[in-house]
């Protein structure tokens, strides 16, 4: 497959060229040619598109194919780097087999584009003819824009509140080790204390770039072993093009605004001796910048995302990507606004593509709080597949003014999000230069909430690419604070402002210890009840929560150290099979019942030696297995006939004939739900009619 890198786009129509055998020049020659299109284009294209390339004007658009990639079966792989592998395997065959004709046809009329696997879509610069041409073939699902959007900024001084700018550094629990004090409020130093710092994990950065010759960050760069630099795998530029600070395709690390350094430095920062920024100075970090002097595309975000799955050498091509050096954890502090032209669901499929690969994407709420309920409307934070995180004090606690809130009903679902909240408010860290800064915005308080989760895996390697445990795990573990605003409750967890609380990374650290002696458990379609023993330390308190209401916990809803959940099953009155779940310390446990089936009846005849009907011969039932009920007993009529109903599926029964001064062939007969001809003959004594 031929692949253009996309820079700049000159599309050539000429006489001659594209338009002489083109379907646009039929539409211009065919009024019903054009309806058609038409039609097609309030079908598949977004109307972004069809305004920007209205009055012959032309706009860059992403045509999105049809063809989906299943990426479910990554789940049950048990290692990061095995999910990684299958999942860039399977999407770029799946890119490979469904744009190939697109891209053949693209190529033929020398128009360029761009390949984008993790979202099986093709960047292309036309006319809204050309997008009504595209958009015609039956394999493309969609178009939509590609907008030059403004990515998050951090909150400016004078839009805090005074009570968020009363406090000061020195106010740090610990000022006397320059460590900075969201560090110390998400309890960070207590984990560096046991010996965790983030080591073997790696952090990506995906932003307006990084600085990474920073003394609090040089020696925290993946590329850098001390003495040599080597980029490859390590940064990608997809700004083509320069501006005042980085240079076009930059093949070193370079920021070109100082947002990206500084929310990195927030991550992992730290100049070894008196500016300790980073929740975890152990990890090392890598980077993409997406966004130029803060103004990035939907292209830029969504190359950086294809890059960090699977990443390659400076000049390369995705094809020669390796997930096996992919990061664990990614740092986005940076929206997608639908404001400006940003479908919702534009990178929905990207984050997604992450989080099965076993990258947790850690991403901002955002700072439209000052809009109330439900302004949390911009990718990435909307998705589920992202773990959102909201902003509060370091000194109080207090959520921040601007802070996004939740719910997210922008896409229709109406979900909880913020997942966490995090100190976003006047934090300090590195910025490009060499130098440090305060900074606010829901984009410092996300770099805390990945450091922390660094923090978690270098504790417990075994979470490592473990994505839904993992966040569990820091749900479980996080401050819980209630509010009754945006329709919670006092007893509402999670919320849609604090989300599940505030991040805790010791407790979380703690909390990941526990463990249970069995995490699933197969109920017969009568249910009934089971015990799960969970070990935690001492001074760990876990809860015990149900998602269904078929499972009911009888005790142990709560614990500490060694104790035990006890739970029950209710039957099951519908014909299909059905799964819930505990959620024990933040572990999942699976439980399962099949579905109701209908009581099978069986029947049969008893005969003489002779073939003559005997009637009033008694059948008995038993079980010999299972634990079905056991029907009455049945009598054959004048024809030698019976018949019984009330068996249940799933278990073996045991039918005896008998009848005074008579004896039976076979003396009794097993069956289940597969039996049909149940019949006996009179043997060896007179019969009695």
């Amino acid at each position: 497959m031929k692949r253009s890198r996309f820079l700049v786009l000159l599309l050539l129509l000429t006489a001659t060229g594209l338009l002489a055998g083109g379907l646009i020049a039929r539409a211009k020659s065919s009024n019903a040619g054009s309806q058609e299109l038409r039609q097609i284009a309030a079908k598949k294209i977004a109307p972004w598109v069809m305004s920007k390339t209205g009055a012959g004007k032309e706009a860059e658009f992403l045509v999105i194919m049809g063809d989906r990639a299943d990426l479910s079966a990554a789940d049950s792989l048990p290692t990061k780097e095995e999910k990684g592998r299958f999942v860039f395997n399977i999407l770029r065959a799946r890119a490979e087999s469904s744009q190939t004709a697109l891209l053949n046809w693209l190529d033929e009329r020398k128009i360029a584009h761009q390949q984008f696997y993790i979202v099986n879509a093709v960047l292309v610069s036309g006319s809204q003819e050309l997008a009504m041409e595209i958009a015609a073939r039956p394999e493309v699902a969609s178009i939509i824009g590609n907008p030059e959007i403004q990515g998050l900024r951090p909150v400016e001084l004078a839009d805090l509140s005074d009570d968020e700018k009363s406090f000061s550094e020195s106010t740090s629990n610990n000022a006397q080790l320059n460590v900075e004090m969201g560090i110390g409020n998400v309890r960070a130093s207590e984990v560096w204390a046991m010996g965790f710092t983030g080591q073997g994990i790696t952090i990506a950065g995906q932003d307006t770039g990084i600085d990474w010759n920073h003394p609090a960050l040089k020696n925290r760069y993946r590329g850098w072993d001390g003495t040599n630099a080597n980029h490859d795998f390590n940064w990608h530029d997809s700004i083509h093009a320069d501006n005042r600070n980085c240079s076009k395709d930059s093949v070193a690390p370079c920021d070109d605004d100082g947002h990206g350094t500084h929310t990195i430095g927030s991550a992992v920062g730290t100049d070894g001796v008196i500016n300790q920024i980073g929740v975890a100075p152990g990890a090392k970090f890598i980077g993409c910048r997406n966004m130029n002097l803060g103004n990035g595309t939907p292209a830029t975000y969504l190359e950086c995302l294809e890059w960090m799955l699977a990443p390659y050498p400076i000049g390369a091509t995705p094809a020669q990507g390796d997930p096996s050096k992919a990061p664990d954890i990614t740092v986005n502090s940076w929206t997608c606004p639908p404001s400006e032209g940003c479908e919702p669901n534009t990178l929905k499929a990207a984050i997604e593509a992450q989080r099965a690969a076993g990258i947790v994407t850690v991403a901002a709420a955002g700072n439209s709080g000052a809009a109330g309920c439900s302004s949390i409307k911009e990718p990435p934070g909307i998705y589920d597949a992202a773990y959102t995180v909201g902003a509060h004090t370091a000194a109080n606690n207090l959520i921040a003014g601007f802070s996004g809130r939740g719910p997210v009903t922008i896409d229709g679902s109406n979900r909880s999000k913020p997942d966490i909240t995090a100190p976003g408010v006047l934090v300090r860290s590195a910025i490009r230069g060499g130098s440090y800064t305060f900074l606010s915005g829901t984009s410092m308080a996300t770099p805390h909430v990945a450091g922390a989760i660094a923090l978690l895996w270098s504790a417990h390697p075994e979470l490592r690419g473990q994505v839904e445990l993992t966040e569990n795990i820091l749900n479980e573990s996080a401050v819980r604070v209630m509010t009754t605003d945006c329709g919670g409750t006092n007893t509402s967890i999670p919320n849609a402002v604090y989300g599940y609380g505030r991040l805790d990374v010791k407790a979380a650290v703690d909390l990941a210890a526990t463990t249970l002696n069995q995490t699933e458990f197969m109920f017969g379609v009568k249910g009934g009840s089971g015990e799960i023993i969970v070990s935690a330390m001492p001074n760990v308190t876990w809860r015990a929560i149900s998602d269904a209401n078929w499972i009911s916990i009888a005790a142990g809803q709560t614990g500490t150290g060694l104790s035990a959940v006890f739970f029950s099953v209710a039957p099951n009155p519908s014909p299909d099979a059905r799964t819930g779940h505990l959620l024990i310390a933040g572990r999942k446990v699976i439980i399962s019942q099949p579905g109701l089936v209908p009581p099978f009846t069986v029947s049969g005849t008893v005969l003489s030696s002779t073939g003559l009907a005997i009637q009033g011969v008694r059948l008995s039932f038993s079980r010999v297995s299972g634990g079905g009920e056991i029907p009455g007993e049945a009598l054959t009529d004048a024809a030698g006939n019976w018949s019984q109903s009330g068996f249940e599926p799933g278990t073996t029964y045991q039918v005896t004939a008998s009848k005074i001064r008579s004896a039976f062939e076979p003396a009794s007969i097993e069956f289940d739900a597969a039996s049909s001809t149940l019949n006996f003959t009179s043997v060896g004594r007179a019969i009695s009619r």
